[in-house]
């Protein structure tokens, strides 16, 4: 089965939106592992606009599902993860500024950066995704620099599913095909929701995990976030386990 993790930035951009401490982040991170999710994901950017380097440390001990990190792999970054051990670390291409991830790694143009940044990680016991695109070229580089997933960046499916939902995922498929042939874990992340998680996962059926933030807790103002939890899985349960 396909793990779900949960992103929980927009908590963070919550609480930040008052001070304090409502919502609380540990505890929602607590419920969503209580609900049901298989991890909780986190994005500390250096503005702290949302998750911020005081909460990284508050939830590293009380995750006790899979602990994803994501962002740009600076010094910052690289301090962050050797001092909490997450299981994950997910790098991103994003400079400072960016409002969310937009684009994928050029793994040819950064080869070196990548494979410098990956080797290290591994030094330290974690588990190394990239953001990427579906480029075949660049997923090949991919393996090359030693990563030991990808996390396939979806917003151009997610775009053009109410059009054509067959010819949007296809480079997906496509791409998942050559990430698997050369020993490649598969995450995939962005703009993913109720609306198009099902036929993605139908798709590539062997993904590993997907992580999602936004759409999942936009709908849980409506549904709850026991019950959005509990959607979001039935839409990545295999047809035959389906209770």
């Amino acid at each position: 089965m396909t793990s779900l993790s949960v992103n929980i930035n927009k908590i963070a951009t919550l609480r930040n939106a008052r001070g304090g401490e409502n919502p609380n982040v540990v505890n929602v991170a607590k419920d969503c592992e209580r609900f049901g999710a298989q991890g909780i994901t986190i994005h500390p950017r250096p503005d702290e606009r949302h998750i911020t380097k005081k909460d990284v440390y508050d939830l590293a001990p009380i995750v006790t599902t899979e602990f994803n990190i994501e962002g740009y792999p600076d010094e910052r970054f690289l301090e962050l993860i050797e001092e909490n051990k997450p299981a994950q670390a997910t790098l991103v291409p994003d400079p400072p500024g960016v409002l969310t991830s937009n684009a994928g790694w050029d793994t040819i143009k950064h080869h070196d950066f990548l494979k410098d940044v990956i080797a290290q990680l591994k030094s330290m016991g974690v588990r190394t995704s990239i953001f990427i695109g579906t480029e075949p070229k660049l997923i090949e580089y991919a393996a090359r620099i030693g990563t030991d997933r990808i996390e396939l960046y979806t917003e151009p499916y997610a775009a053009n599913y109410a059009k054509d939902r067959e010819k949007a995922v296809d480079p997906f498929v496509k791409a998942a095909d050559i990430a698997q042939k050369v020993g490649l874990g598969i995450n995939a992340g962005h703009d993913l929701s109720l609306e198009n998680l099902k036929f993605l996962k139908e798709s590539i059926p062997f993904m590993d995990e997907v992580s999602i933030g936004h759409a999942l807790i936009c709908d849980a103002l409506y549904y709850g976030l026991e019950n959005t939890i509990q959607l979001y899985l039935r839409e990545l349960r295999e047809e035959g386990s389906k209770k």
